[in-house]
This record gives structure tokens, sequence and C-alpha cells, in this order.
């Protein structure tokens, strides 16, 4: 019970106050200790198998230093008295949802469009992606902050809440971990495809079930957003969309929101895309029933926002019903 009052309440924090920037965010530790122990076990020049074994042992560490100390902290509190351990553990749930702060971010986007120049788009967008921006038109600006909010409802709020409501902070911070080190280091370029191969492989196999839940909880969301607005929400379309393309990524799990959220606002997502210089040729999700516009960032949050609070009622009543 005190899991699910603790998830409940840190959510409902995160939906009011976001990640207020005078408050340390833990993250941030996890990726200092990501940074620091990459210079000391990355090594230019090794030979593939040698890269892998130092990447998991990267992975061993982060991971065991970012769920013990936070599990060891929680005991420590709930000696103290059981109150105190329910304040951090509320807390830590806070921290570790970002439904809010995705919403903000992204719809800075949508401001620096609608009030400023191509360039401060550019700028705003470049701050919430991993590609390239400098080159991007402002429909590639507009589709790079849709589908950042898309992917990142799994990533940042659906997943999070999943092993938030299984097992608390403790096991939120295990996910985290994995989450931060796939953002820092699972990129399929020269430096990480061998070392940060371990990263992205359990980032996937952590997000194979949270993923497809957070797309069947956009579904929804779809549709009870399309009882109001049909022009620019469509439950059918996004159905039909997500048997289709939910498999057009490299990642198992990344085109599974993107896809719903493609089919829900109607337009095309995705396509080639430039990181670190390089472009990578990918395949595009949904079609261009219309054109994208500015307004579908705030209604890809839209999006995000139902599906959070579906997520919240779906994983508290599971708590509820077999993990009281």
């Amino acid at each position: 019970m005190c899991i699910l009052t603790a998830c409940t309440a840190g959510f409902l924090l995160d939906q009011l106050l976001g990640d207020p920037a005078w408050i340390y965010h833990p993250i941030r530790m996890i990726g200092y200790l990501i940074s620091w122990l990459e210079k000391k076990l990355y090594r230019e020049g090794g030979s593939a198998r040698t890269l892998r074994r130092r990447g998991t042992m990267l992975w061993v560490l982060t991971v065991g230093i970012s769920t013990t100390v936070p599990c060891l902290l929680l005991f420590v509190a709930s000696r103290i008295h059981p109150v105190c351990a329910w304040m951090l553990e509320t807390f830590w749930c806070w921290q570790l949802l970002a439904a809010r702060s995705l919403k903000a971010e992204s719809l800075k986007v949508q401001e620096a469009l609608t009030y400023g120049t191509l360039d401060d788009g550019r700028r705003a967008v470049s701050m919430i992606v991993g590609r390239d921006t400098g080159h991007l038109t402002e429909e590639g600006v507009v589709k790079a902050a849709v589908e950042t909010v898309a992917e990142n409802t799994s990533d940042g709020v659906i997943a999070p809440l999943f092993y938030l409501m299984i097992g608390g902070a403790g096991l939120g911070f295990f996910y985290k971990a994995i989450n931060t080190m796939d953002s820092m280091i699972g990129y399929r370029n020269d430096r990480y495809l061998d070392f940060g191969r371990p990263a992205a492989r359990m980032d996937d196999l952590c997000n194979l079930i949270p993923a497809r839940i957070s797309a069947i909880l956009m579904m929804g969301a779809a549709g009870i957003l399309g009882m109001s607005d049909r022009a620019h929400y469509s439950l059918q379309n996004a159905w039909r969309i997500y048997r289709r393309d939910r498999h057009n990524h490299k990642s198992p799990n990344a085109a599974q929101t993107e896809a719903v959220c493609a089919g829900a606002l109607m337009v095309r997502l995705a396509g080639n895309a430039w990181y670190f210089g390089k472009l990578y040729e990918k395949p595009s999700i949904g079609d261009a029933i219309r054109s994208v516009e500015r307004e579908d960032i705030q209604r890809a949050c839209h999006l995000l926002m139902g599906t959070s609070w579906l997520g919240l009622l779906f994983f508290g009543l599971a708590r509820l019903l077999f993990l009281w």
C-alpha cells in the first residue's frame, strides 16, 4: 500500500510541479557516474569483444550503484520512521517521472516557432532530441518534437511508472539507470557500436512490455480526445497505423508509441535523420492524411498527458488487485 500511495503522490507532484531547476535531479548523478565510468573503461582501438566486455562492466556497475544506494537510503529512512521512508520514496517517484517537464520543453519548441525564428525552433528542439537539428525545416522541427513526445511518453512516464508500481523507488532507479545509459552510450556509431551494445540491448529488454502498454494506453487517450476533436485525433487510424508501422524502427520499442501518435494525429513521422554529421536512412511512420503543423506539438502533449493519467489508473488498479 505504501508503494501505491507513494507512486500516486509522486505522480501528482510531477503533474503539478514538474522538475524544478533548483532541485538537484538524481538522474544527473547517474549521468555523471556513467561519464566517469566511461572514461575509466573505454579504450580506443580495442577489439569488439573487449569493448563489449567493458561495456558490460559499465552496465553492471552503473545499475548496481544506482539501485543499491537508493535502497540503502530507504532502509535507513525506514529505521528512523516509516513516514520518513514514505516521504523519501514519494520524492523519488516524483523525480523519476517526467510528464510535465517533457510537455513544457516540447511546448517551448512550438512557442519558438510561433513567436521566434526557425533558428529559435531548431535551438529549442535540440534540447530534447539527439539528432542534428541545424538543417531542419520547420516541418522537420515539428516532427522531431512530436516524435520525442511520443517516444518519451513511454521512456519518461509509463515505463518508470510501471517499474515504480512493481518495486517502488529501488526498481524505478534500476530502470532509469538502464534508460539513461542507453540515451548516453546506446548509439550505433563508431565509438559506441560495441561498447554501448550491452546498454542498448538491456534497454530494449526492459522496455519491451512498457512500450506496448504505452501504445495501448495512448490509443485510449486518442479515443477520449477524439470524442471532442475528431478533426485532429483518430482512434481508428491510430490502430491501423500501429498494426502496420509499429516495427518501422531499428529499436523494437521506439516505434510502438510513435506509430500510435502518427496514426492518431493523422500525420507522417520519422524518416531519414542526421546524427553526428551522418545521414541515417529510416522508414517513415504513418500516412500524411494532413500536413504537419506547429499545433501538432501541443496535440502530442495532450496524448502524453492523457496516456499518463490512464497509466496511473491502470497500474494503480493492477497494484491493488495483484500486489497489495
